[in-house]
């Protein structure tokens, strides 16, 4: 172990048992006040973490695909994560998710809200917005309207048409507009969404996620399949929400990662292998031999 992960090891340390002493100290005795938390959809980051996972692991079948896999992330925070096809990057996704529950470890959403204790879609108001490799769009509608469709609906809600009886106020429009402009998408407005490229078709769904303004957006190999100018404004749009948004970015394109990232985790064997900047995780013996080769 180099003596950063060591350093970010022990801070890690430091922050829990930190955490643990403010929670010790509420009325409630601790880390059951977090369920309490769910109807206001606060996330305490005064520890300067959005997200907590430590020492998790889960099995399928007697496979180990996460394996004492501790990681946190900050706020406002831009992380890619990296590894080879098998590395539990998305098993992790679908554990902070509620999608897989795990055999031990804790993983928290702030200090105090514990996701091991919430459901998919209940993680999903808290504040936690996933995207998955393939766009899921609605195709028949426009690019309005699936933004609209968004913001009118709560997370992992299905009753689409119900809820086509809301009427945005102004403040919502507002919110609209904004969200058209940074996913590059306001001059296809009224274009229905299956006539959009593969890209746009990738950006309109972010800005479904953006319209229930999330804390915390997972995002499973955003560019793959896009053109390189597609990928470059992907980019952009990515840096433009670092800092709003705490942004964990599953990808395998390294020239993309080069593009947008300050720390890179890499995962192997379900478990971290190293982390750092690009260059000194490219640069790692270890990395190089299980993942990005000789």
């Amino acid at each position: 172990m180099t003596p950063d992960l060591m350093e970010q090891g022990a801070q890690r340390l430091r922050a829990r048992q930190e955490a643990q002493e403010v929670q010790a100290n509420t009325e409630s005795g601790g880390r059951a006040a977090s369920f309490g938390r769910i109807s206001t959809g606060e996330v305490d980051v005064t520890h300067g973490r959005i997200l907590y996972l430590e020492d998790v692991s889960v099995s399928f079948d007697g496979f180990k695909a996460i394996n004492n896999l501790s990681l946190d992330i900050a706020p406002g925070e831009l992380r890619c994560i990296i590894g080879p096809n098998g590395a539990g990057k998305t098993t992790m996704m679908d554990i902070i998710t509620g999608k897989t529950r795990p055999d031990s470890g804790t993983v928290f959403f702030g200090s105090t809200i514990n996701l091991l204790r919430h459901t998919e879609a209940q993680i999903a108001q808290l504040g936690i917005g996933r995207k998955f490799q393939k766009p899921t769009v609605f195709e028949h509608l426009t690019v309005f309207e699936n933004l609209e469709l968004a913001l009118r609906t709560q997370p992992n809600d299905r009753q689409v048409w119900p809820s086509m009886r809301f009427k945005l106020n102004s403040a919502q429009s507002d919110r609209l507009a904004e969200v058209l402009v940074t996913i590059h998408l306001a001059d296809s407005v009224r274009r229905l969404a299956g006539n959009l490229s593969h890209g746009q078709k990738q950006w309109l769904e972010i800005g479904m996620l953006l319209m229930q303004d999330p804390k915390l957006l997972l995002l499973d190999e955003p560019v793959a399949g896009m053109t390189d100018e597609e990928t470059a404004r992907t980019a952009e749009l990515f840096l433009s929400l670092k800092g709003k948004h705490s942004l964990m970015v599953v990808e395998h394109d390294m020239s993309f990662i080069d593009t947008i990232s300050d720390i890179v985790t890499v995962l192997c064997d379900g478990s971290v292998l190293a982390q750092g900047t690009l260059d000194q995780v490219q640069n790692n013996e270890r990395v190089i031999e299980v993942y990005l080769g000789r």
